[in-house]
């Protein structure tokens, strides 16, 4: 076949193209098993979207993925074993082998799953019928919860009952808004059976841990424009329940400012523009996010230019201070502010201890402190002898 059909993917996607991801599957195959390329990767080739992880999901239960595997001179690990994942190693590329499940019992965090043979199980407990996509490894597509209409037309729906599937695991909340954010056209109407199931399942976003409901925003942050689907989040009321205080008002100005310049996405500079009460104990961020999340919060209500706001706090949370102190006044902002940026975090302060021999300890600190503070008013302009013979 030279090219895709309505039921085929195109002969050249990445894991049809791939020998390491045909060699696993071929092995499974060899062993009797059926095996097939499943979720993200096949929703992202129907979806012409860059593909990242490949995953496989098979009827072999995972003492036989790792025989099989071993066979074949692959180095299995059981790193989900549990949970029916193994994590296969082909040529140096790793990839998660599941088993085909069903959900025995959930309690809105986790599930209890068993082993089954049936494709159609395994794809009626996932959560959007987009991401129940199969494809085997001639790219020959499997569809059994009718996704494949909704992949290509970017339509975000649950699996069936919307309110079962949330209540299977809460965070399918968060992640509705995410592949809305994602994958939806900006057009497109938002389904009303889910958000109609989400209304009516607020409380089960209390049961969420901070670091899954931090991680799972972050990535929503980082999709192209996130500001319609946190718009959504707070008239459903998922927005005030995850994050109180917060509002989306200057998400949307920032994001139209970072288009403006070409500026790369910041989903810390974006959680600056929502803000929130507790965002620390909310989302229970990495000490790297929390001190950038700091230092954009702080430097936007700084005094100085662009070239300022780089020195005080290099370039990224420079430039992500000044697109937000830009989207708070509703100023537009040009391409050469942002390279003033880059200049500022770059520069280097012409004064050092050695330049002032006739001062030491707390007056020689305070000496520095102030003819910095100088230099940063002259919009860093004024030179060594600017500074030491005013």
């Amino acid at each position: 076949m030279d090219g895709p059909s309505a039921t085929h993917l195109d002969p050249d996607t990445d894991f049809l193209s791939n020998p390491a991801a045909q060699a696993l599957c071929v092995a499974m195959e060899n062993g009797g098993h059926r095996a097939y390329f499943v979720g993200g990767c096949v929703r992202n080739a129907v979806m012409g979207v860059p593909i990242s992880d490949i995953d496989i999901a098979t009827d072999a239960v995972p003492d036989q993925v790792m025989e099989l595997s071993k066979r074949a001179g692959f180095r299995a690990v059981p790193t989900g074993i549990d949970h029916g994942t193994i994590t296969v190693v082909v040529e140096d590329q790793p990839f998660e082998v599941t088993t085909f499940r069903r959900d025995v019992e959930t309690d809105g965090r986790r599930a209890v799953i068993a082993f089954s043979t049936d494709l159609a199980e395994d794809a009626r407990r996932r959560d959007f019928t987009m991401n129940a996509l199969y494809a085997d490894r001639h790219g020959q597509l499997a569809d059994p919860v009718h996704g494949l209409q909704d992949a290509r037309a970017g339509r975000v729906r649950f699996i069936e009952d919307a309110g079962q599937r949330i209540r299977e695991d809460y965070l399918r909340t968060l992640r509705f808004f995410r592949f809305n954010a994602q994958y939806a056209p900006a057009d497109a109407a938002w389904d009303a059976d889910a958000l109609a199931g989400i209304a009516e399942n607020l409380g089960g976003l209390e049961s969420l841990s901070a670091e899954r409901v931090g991680a799972e925003m972050l990535k929503l942050l980082g999709a192209p424009d996130p500001a319609p689907a946190l718009s959504i989040m707070q008239h459903t009321g998922v927005l005030g329940k995850i994050l109180p205080g917060s509002d989306p008002t200057y998400v949307g100005p920032l994001v139209h400012l970072e288009q403006m310049v070409d500026a790369p996405i910041d989903p810390i500079a974006r959680l600056a523009a929502l803000g929130g009460q507790d965002v620390q104990g909310r989302l229970r961020m990495s000490r790297r996010d929390q001190r950038h999340l700091d230092s954009i919060r702080t430097l936007s209500t700084a005094v100085g230019g662009p070239k300022v706001l780089g020195q005080m706090g290099g370039v990224e949370a420079g430039r992500g201070a000044f697109l937000l102190r830009s989207a708070y006044g509703n100023v537009p902002i040009t391409t050469v502010q942002i390279d003033e940026i880059v200049a500022g975090a770059s520069a280097v302060f012409p004064i050092n201890a050695s330049d002032l021999p006739h001062l030491n300890g707390p007056a020689l600190g305070a000496e520095l402190k102030a003819l910095k503070q100088i230099w940063l008013d002259s919009d860093l302009s004024k030179t060594k002898d600017d500074l030491l013979y005013p």
